[in-house]
């Protein structure tokens, strides 16, 4: 299959890297004139699409001098390693809390196929590829990447992931968000706008420190946000509103569950579709329940066993004082 991308103009590259469904998830090429960067790099299986486009560009992989996965989660930093492997000239920049599981994602690959089984993320995921120690950079808070004389800005964003890191663009300020900003599927646009809501998936939601980044991100005044989930959105102030909502209504659902463990994961997963739906045709959109429930299946499950999780610490810390 061809590899499907979006021209952005001022260089960036939207790049669909076709995890279960098209515009389901996505990677971004960054070029300044003969260099490139590659922000979030989906699967091992992406790699030859990431490589076509740099093709289709007439860029070669010695061109690109960064890879930069916004955090570990295999959706976004899976194909990181073959990505490597194919650009000899390219270092990986990545949190600090997620560079060893780069270097060795033997923990990551074993994790996940106890998750999706062997056969599920052979077919997914394809295989984790290590790389060299010495080729990683951790990048902290307000870590200047130069890119051909483009300065990039990497900012330490926990909330979802608390190895998550956003990247500003000076150039066109605009600010690669990975999941910080949230999921937002061009299916549920309408003529009131895109619909957004707060991934909270395994295993470090933080409702407090996600608002912090969100405040982090909205200091930058950014000129749009470029979602791995999905393409760029520009209603900025509005969207950062409604993410603010998400998560707080996200933690109150959880909350009222905390003294019910039992079963508490299947409620939580039909309360955050409810929830979903009736703010979806609120919005007005076209598509059937039927249809909603298929393209956010996964979300939801992966939202409340995150919730299920948050929940299980809460109680930890609370009994441990």
């Amino acid at each position: 299959m061809a590899a499907r991308y979006q021209d952005l103009g001022d260089g960036i590259y939207c790049i669909d890297t076709d995890l279960y469904r098209p515009q389901m998830a996505a990677c971004y090429l960054v070029r300044e004139g003969d260099a490139a960067a590659f922000i979030d790099t989906g699967t091992y299986h992406t790699i030859p699409s990431l490589l076509e486009v740099l093709a289709e560009l007439g860029l070669a992989a010695e061109n690109v001098r960064y890879v930069i996965p916004t955090h570990v989660h295999l959706d976004h930093a899976g194909g990181a390693g073959e990505l490597m492997a194919r650009c000899p000239n390219a270092t990986l920049i990545v949190h600090p809390k997620g560079a060893r599981h780069m270097i060795d994602p033997s923990k990551l690959q074993a994790g996940a196929t106890v998750v999706y089984g062997e056969e599920g993320f052979a077919k997914d995921y394809g295989k984790l590829v290590a790389i060299a120690e010495e080729r990683v950079i951790n990048a902290t808070d307000g870590y200047q990447i130069d890119l051909n004389g483009r300065t990039l800005v990497f900012y330490d964003t926990p909330g979802h992931a608390n190895h998550h890191g956003c990247i500003f663009d000076q150039r066109s300020a605009a600010c690669f968000t990975g999941d910080t900003f949230g999921i937002s599927y061009r299916e549920f646009d309408t003529e009131k706008g895109a619909w957004i809501f707060a991934p909270t998936t395994p295993v470090a939601f933080s409702p407090s420190e996600w608002h912090d980044s969100l405040d982090k991100l909205e200091a930058l005044h950014p000129s749009a946000m470029l979602l791995t989930h999905y393409g760029r959105v520009t209603e900025v102030s509005r969207l950062l509103h409604d993410m603010r909502i998400s998560i707080n209504k996200l933690s109150g659902l959880a909350h009222a569950e905390l003294d019910a463990p039992a079963g508490r994961v299947g409620r939580l997963r039909e309360q955050i579709l409810s929830m979903w739906l009736e703010e979806i045709f609120k919005a007005g959109t076209d598509l059937s329940e039927g249809d909603i429930r298929s393209l956010l299946a996964v979300d939801a499950e992966l939202n409340a066993q995150g919730l299920d999780v948050w929940l299980q610490r809460l109680v930890k810390a609370k009994t441990s004082l």
